[in-house]
């Protein structure tokens, strides 16, 4: 299909978002943009986060893994229903009986405003690499496929999506992309359907069929057996714990669409059945990863890479599967980037510039404020994709994850330090401790061939960060103090 074309089609499908966010954002307020009024459905919140967990890195980089390292990614989204279910009946049982806005309102609860300003600042950088990294991903494949044979720069592209995702959020916020991302992530998982069915379909093969071909062709290993490989099944599956904690449980984003909704119990139900049904669509890409590993070398293609799935779509299949195909990467673009602005907007708003404690300001400057801080956070977005296109790592999800393990460890070690003794650590050193041990991970990370011999660190490195941030604060505080909150 022309890429005039399919770029008219994806014009059309943000025309549709547009008006999405108009009707959801008449009359919004700032509880709007920030809670969705606590009004949103639970079954729309439980479905659109599915898109938002998944985003383009997974739609266009998990299938390109399965060539070198199987199904064992599968092991991380194992641990994440386990982590999803520590989310669900730990943290947002607290979230709701203290009735947060920004959950690091907890920090400053529990430890006071340095903490509460420090994790707001983890949760800035480690949003805005993460978010940044998975914008990237999907405006490359866009440029690779649609914008390059048109003739239109890479940074046009890039100012153009993030122009787009500016304009649908503004008003509306956490009310809009509820919707929204509800949506997308149908638009989504439409094309990944329709792939799946039409590769079996060019192979010649039913599901049972290809599943066995791809164990003949070594594809389909799930598990990691060596203990001291980065892929072992049990640092997987704990890092697969952890991270969904730290990722979701401590992420303004996703916690902010949760704590939407009306009721705890309902809450509780959207992240138990969003964790179910990830690990059915995670499943099912690294099922289709495995189709194009088989397609790939009858192709004269490599059969792995972050390219490998638009290679074969826009090379292999007819129009209306490249149409599917390109509206579904869309739709895969939008959740994370759109969330990530909206929930970055937030927390710099409550907890940095705490906006709602400015008696002084009525509400017209306070939106004066949150919008501009909105626009800074859009162009940074946009410079920072800038700079992954200098970069261009060959598998974005693997150093999405790596970065995730620096920048939100010391977030995990914060909540579990509050949520586990009573100690209160000295003000002053809690931006020193959360700045130490990412520091320290750091450096293993580099030295780990000469220290620790055959042992390869690799997802687990959010524990040890974590570990490590848990251990300065306790050598930080001066005791158990009486009057800390119970929880």
């Amino acid at each position: 299909m022309a890429p005039l074309v399919l770029l008219c089609c994806v014009l059309g499908y943000f025309l549709m978002l547009l008006g999405v966010a108009w009707r959801t954002s008449r009359r919004a307020d700032e509880a709007s943009f920030f809670i969705g009024n606590r009004r949103s459905p639970w079954l729309l919140v439980a479905f659109g986060m599915v898109g938002t967990s998944l985003s383009g890195v997974t739609f266009v980089s998990v299938p390109g893994t399965v060539a070198s390292h199987g199904f064992t990614y599968l092991q991380i989204v194992l641990g994440h229903v386990l982590g999803y279910a520590i989310v669900a009946f730990v943290l947002l049982p607290l979230y709701y009986r203290l009735g947060l806005t920004s959950i690091y309102r907890y920090l400053g609860e529990r430890f006071g405003g340095t903490a509460q300003g420090t994790g707001a600042w983890l949760f800035l950088v480690s949003r805005t690499l993460g978010a940044s990294a998975r914008l990237y991903l999907v405006v490359r494949v866009l440029q690779d496929m649609l914008l390059d044979p048109l003739g239109i720069p890479f940074w046009l592209s890039a100012a153009v999506v993030v122009l787009m995702i500016l304009l649908y959020t503004f008003e509306g916020g956490v009310r809009t992309i509820v919707w929204t991302d509800t949506l997308q992530t149908a638009g989504m998982l439409t094309g990944l359907v329709v792939c799946v069915g039409w590769l079996l379909w060019t192979l010649g093969q039913t599901p049972l069929q290809a599943l066995v071909a791809m164990q003949a062709q070594g594809t389909a290993r799930v598990f990691g057996t060596d203990p001291l490989a980065a892929d072992f099944w049990l640092k997987q599956v704990l890092a697969g714990v952890f991270i969904a904690v730290a990722m979701t449980g401590l992420d303004q984003e996703m916690m902010q669409k949760n704590i939407s909704v009306a009721r705890l119990a309902d809450a509780q139900k959207n992240m138990l059945l969003m964790s179910l049904v990830l690990l059915a669509v995670v499943a099912l890409f690294l099922f289709l990863g495995g189709l194009l590993a088989q397609l790939a070398p009858t192709l004269g293609m490599p059969a792995g890479g972050d390219r490998l799935f638009p290679a074969v779509v826009l090379g292999h299949l007819p129009g209306w599967v490249q149409l599917l195909f390109v509206l579904a990467l869309v739709s895969a673009l939008f959740p994370s980037a759109d969330g990530a602005l909206t929930a970055l907007t937030a927390s710099a708003c409550l907890d940095l510039l705490r906006l709602p404690e400015r008696a002084a300001m009525d509400a017209a400057a306070r939106t004066r404020v949150r919008k501009r801080v909105h626009l800074a956070f859009a162009g940074l977005f946009l410079l920072l994709v800038l700079g992954f296109r200098l970069l261009d790592d060959p598998s974005m999800v693997l150093l999405i994850l790596k970065l995730a393990g620096y920048t939100y460890g010391p977030l995990l070690g914060l909540f579990a330090f509050g949520l586990l003794t009573r100690r209160q650590p000295r003000a002053a050193w809690v931006p020193v401790v959360a700045l130490a041990a990412p520091a320290l991970c750091a450096l293993l990370d580099a030295m780990q061939a000469q220290w620790l011999g055959g042992w390869r660190i690799g997802l687990e490195l959010l524990l040890l960060n974590a570990a490590l941030t848990f251990a300065g604060l306790w050598l930080a505080s001066a005791g158990p103090t009486l009057n800390a909150p119970r929880h």
